[in-house]
């Protein structure tokens, strides 16, 4: 299942899906009796897991990862990309940075703990409650939460943004649909009824819903309009969390300020975090002129994606006397699919033959070594990273009865052949690949003719237009690359590399032979989320991420499976099953992936000795302006 504040904040490749929540063993279950009862007599708790005990106690002081001693106060500058015209999230808009910071505005229900695998804790809410069934659930709000004006958050704010997000928001309208009634208990309590039972990650997703002011979308600006939740805005939005909006340029930059009075700044699940007065993104339309920003001391702290930069572009002063430090924090905490993606919507690709073409004309032995110095491995399942889920040898067990139930409806390789790349990286491979290609192509209804691969039917040449984006040269980069191996099978490439806001367009409209990359991240305990991936309904609802356009009945009912998985041994069998048909569909060209997140920051910035198991780098959550190393960079640039 992937978290909406992961959501919002990972939503390009390499993402990173924090876990679900659920029930943990160890924790009593609600009985049949007091799930009938329990509007009466409710049964709540301060924490859910979906598997493994819940670390933390009722009364934790604390998160073990944070530093509870860390001073406030600093600036953080960050690089985002593109440009931003819209404050309101629960509209199609908020992209990059606002992406992450806006969730710094407003508050979750509940909040994740970065050193458990699957667990959260409440946040705006302070208990939960909800059958052994998973029918329904109660949320209790903390009687002290209260908006940046003073009002409390309530109940109707609840009930307001999840009927807000569900009519206007294209992902999260999805993400809430099982959602099909609301019922205000009292001013604090809102009980959410469900479509049917058994799916137990519903009442765990409903922690996950972003709260919204109600009274403040209800009202007017400042010029007396009013305001509209389902249209874009640059009114500075009132939230309830640990940041709000301090000054802001239009489609250039954005600074957040901390709440000196932050109702939370006290919860445990907030000590030791949001420690920086200030956070201020400066966007950039050119990846280039962003590293250099950096390397020039306008910038702070960088993720780096590329590996040629990371290999060659940090060798300046700064870096060689260590004012400038390289650091890389394991993932541990998610899969990912990386992939060029073919638009089956269009006919040329409803053939899975000519999408393993595809693949056996993709050289990533060679691009690894031209292009990435060799740091990258080659992506061999959709939840790549996560051993345990992935999909290797054959199948067996309990992966093997979930298989045979749609055993009629997929590839024969499913339970015969281990899926594997084909591999190029010399002349000999290269050659015999692409043979392999156009012997595919051939079987699916093509040949060259005059040296082009034409439609044995129609005529007509196939052409592919590479789409990527025109903000990092990266995509370009690799679409140039693959070029050339398309065009030795014959097929017609163009590389169109366009903006931001007319990528996000033309992906919302279906409008693309091939995407030049796209990923989805995975979480340890997949979910509900798989239906925006993969489903045949999703294939048809503009906004989602089944950009392959995916509409498969097997892999319907293998996600169904994976949703309402009884444990956790079942719900690994049906992930891997869940896996295996979609490796043997061919529906992408699998690439690559790096098992680190690399960062370079100016060493003004101090963290935990001890970084959570599962938070990647946590920057800025966590960390902190360190006034002693500023001084110490200060005197010697």
């Amino acid at each position: 299942m992937a978290i909406t504040r992961r959501y919002l904040l990972q939503s390009s490749a390499a993402a990173a899906m924090v876990p679900a929540l659920g029930l943990a063993p160890g924790v009593p279950a609600i009985s049949p009796a007091h799930a009938q009862s329990s509007a009466r007599e409710p049964v709540f708790r301060h924490a859910l897991s979906l598997f493994g005990d819940i670390k933390y106690p009722a009364d934790f002081k604390r998160f073990d990862y944070v530093n509870p001693d860390a001073p406030k106060g600093g600036t953080v500058r960050n690089a985002a990309f593109g440009t931003f015209d819209n404050f309101n999230m629960v509209v199609a808009g908020v992209k990059g940075a606002l992406a992450g910071a806006i969730p710094l505005i407003y508050e979750t229900l509940t909040t994740a703990s970065l050193d458990e695998a699957s667990t959260e804790y409440g946040e705006l809410a302070e208990a939960v409650c909800h059958p052994d069934d998973f029918s329904w659930v109660i949320y209790r709000l903390r009687p002290e939460t209260k908006w940046h004006d003073g009002k409390p958050v309530s109940a109707d704010d609840v009930i307001f943004s999840l009927e807000a997000f569900k009519k206007h928001h294209p992902q999260f309208s999805q993400y809430y649909r099982h959602v099909v009634q609301t019922e205000k208990l009292n001013n604090r309590e809102v009980k959410f009824f469900f479509d049917g039972p058994g799916n137990r990650e519903l009442p765990l997703i409903v922690g996950q819903l972003y709260v919204l002011p109600k009274h403040w979308w209800e009202g007017t600006d400042g010029e007396g309009r009013k305001r509209d939740i389902s249209t874009t805005t640059l009114e500075v939005p009132l939230g309830s969390g640990p940041y709000r909006v301090k000054e802001f340029v239009a489609g250039r930059s954005i600074t957040f300020e901390r709440v000196k009075d932050y109702w939370g700044r006290h919860l445990a699940v907030n000590v030791g975090r949001a420690n920086f007065d200030e956070l201020r993104y400066d966007y950039f339309r050119d990846a280039t002129v962003a590293l250099e920003a950096f390397k020039g001391d306008q910038v702070d702290f960088r993720v780096e994606n590329s590996a040629k930069n990371w290999a060659t572009a940090y060798d300046f002063p700064a870096v060689t006397d260590k004012r400038v430090l390289k650091e890389e924090f394991p993932n541990r905490r998610s899969g990912v699919m990386q992939a060029f993606v073919p638009n089956t919507r269009r006919s040329k690709f409803a053939d899975p033959r000519v999408r393993l073409a595809l693949n056996f004309a993709f050289d990533f032995e060679e691009m690894n070594k031209q292009i990435f110095f060799g740091q990258y491995t080659r992506i061999s399942s959709y939840f790549h990273g996560i051993d345990e889920l992935m999909a290797i040898g054959l199948p067996t067990g309990k992966e093997l009865e979930i298989l045979e139930s749609v055993r009629a409806e997929v590839p024969k390789e499913v339970f015969t052949t281990a899926y594997s790349n084909p591999v190029g990286g010399s002349p000999e491979a290269v050659r015999s690949n692409l043979q392999q290609a156009l012997r595919l192509m051939k079987e699916a209804g093509f040949e060259v003719r005059e040296r082009k691969l034409v439609n044995v039917a129609s005529g007509e040449p196939f052409s592919i237009e590479l789409l990527s984006r025109a903000d990092d040269p990266a995509f370009e980069r690799v679409a140039l690359f693959y070029k050339p191996s398309l065009e030795r099978i014959g097929i017609s490439v163009s590389v169109r590399s366009v903006d931001a806001i007319q990528y996000q367009n033309r992906l919302r409209n279906w409008d693309y032979d091939m995407l030049t990359i796209s990923s989805w991240g995975q979480s340890l305990s997949p979910g509900n989320e798989q239906r925006e991936h993969w489903s045949s309904k999703s294939a048809d609802q503009p906004g989602s991420d089944n950009y392959v356009g995916i509409k498969n009945p097997a892999i319907d009912k293998l996600i169904d499976r994976v949703i309402f998985a009884t444990d956790r041994q079942d719900l690994i069998a049906a992930t891997k099953a869940l896996d295996r048909v979609l490796l043997w569909n061919h529906y992408v060209v699998p690439q690559w992936t790096y098992p680190k997140q690399r960062t370079v920051r100016w060493d003004r910035f101090s963290r935990p000795a001890e970084m959570p198991k599962y938070g990647l780098s946590a920057f800025p959550d966590i960390w902190w302006y360190d006034a002693e190393k500023a001084t110490r960079i200060s005197k010697r640039s």
